[in-house]
């Protein structure tokens, strides 16, 4: 039980930090397009993380199921 407040605790920080890039980028995209396009590839790269964690509590449910 403790692993999963941690994981939604983790997954909480990245969302925070996901949407926050992807507002950057959307900032930035009219002044500098090398740095919008870095904060993208970061936030895709968060997304990556977000959608691993994703699969660990669907899988973690159907176990306890």
């Amino acid at each position: 039980m403790a692993n999963l407040n941690r994981l939604l605790n983790k997954k909480k920080k990245l969302n925070n930090k996901y949407k926050q890039l992807i507002e950057e980028a959307y900032n930035l995209r009219q002044t500098d397009h090398a740095l919008s396009d870095f904060s993208e590839f970061k936030a895709t790269k968060i997304l990556n993380k977000l959608n691993k964690i994703e699969f660990i509590e669907r899988s973690s449910n159907l176990q306890t199921n």
